[in-house]
């Protein structure tokens, strides 16, 4: 990899975006592109580099796409013969493979709420090099003594929250509030302008009620399946370190689907209709 794509490589993954590299890892005969020819293939469809240019390219393109749409990898081959059956409009002669290496998004979670799983998640992310930030409306609970290790701390109302913060830049929301109607004004706004994942941790009767709150205010039912309450993998999980370990294991599921049994998917963890979550006073 040269140096201009090793800089735009650590740019997508410092900016959360996820692209494919290609690279040339065998060739024979007369080819454009020798091994190790690589290019960069962005989730919006634009490239930086070559394999070989012309028709290689392209199809390369076509095939970095689809992986970015199932979120793996892939081996190609490519004869670059015009005179062949399935050959590329090529008079090179020689033939080529290409790895599709799939490089997923690195999570930048916000976490509305500095409380006790907020907490707990903040000593598990960076370990995994998953970037976060806090956003809580008391100052006590934000603090750089809780969260040493988050891009930022905001104190910060419901109100103002996509005010201080760029809501594209996040690739998860976990609504891990204190106060439901702070939480619900959080959730009314992420419906509206956070484009990614969001999480709501809560008992199910709270739930329900933050659900028909938003629907009294217009919010469609569709959108409301947006949100994933309860959060986490359905682990058994109960404590606020527990919890946190579900919603990381949830995260890590995400980045390797391709790795998975196919047999389904994985039901969300349950949080008991008592909130076992502790609460701030």
């Amino acid at each position: 990899m040269d140096r201009r794509q090793t800089r735009e490589a650590l740019r997508l993954l410092e900016s959360h975006q996820p692209f494919v590299r290609a690279v040339v890892v065998r060739s024979t005969g007369s080819v454009p592109g020798k091994r190790g020819a690589s290019m960069l293939v962005r989730a919006d469809g634009s490239c930086l580099g070559t394999v070989g240019g012309a028709a290689l390219d392209e199809e390369v393109k076509a095939f970095a796409r689809a992986a970015l749409e199932r979120r793996e990898g892939d081996l190609r081959h490519f004869e670059l013969q015009a005179w062949t059956v399935g050959g590329l409009p090529s008079l090179c002669g020689g033939s080529v493979d290409v790895a599709l290496e799939y490089v997923p998004a690195r999570p930048n979670l916000l976490l509305w709420g500095g409380g006790h799983v907020a907490h707990a998640l903040a000593a598990l992310l960076p370990t995994l090099e998953y970037d976060f930030s806090v956003a809580d409306d008391r100052p006590d609970w934000v603090g750089d003594d809780r969260f040493p290790t988050a891009d930022r701390r905001e104190v910060v109302g419901p109100e103002a929250l996509w005010e201080r913060f760029d809501p594209t830049s996040f690739t998860h929301l976990y609504v891990l509030g204190y106060d439901a109607m702070k939480d619900l004004e959080v959730l009314a706004g992420a419906i509206a302008r956070f484009p990614n994942a969001i999480g709501l941790i809560a008992s199910t009767s709270k739930r329900e009620h933050l659900f028909a709150l938003l629907r009294d205010r217009g919010v469609a039912r569709s959108a409301l399946e947006r949100i994933r309450s309860p959060v986490g993998l359905r682990i058994g999980a109960e404590s606020p370190a527990e919890i946190a370990v579900s919603i990381v294991a949830e995260l890590v599921r995400e980045a390797h689907p391709s790795t998975l049994p196919r047999r389904g998917r994985e039901v969300p963890a349950s949080v008991p209709e008592g909130d076992v979550v502790p609460r701030a006073p």
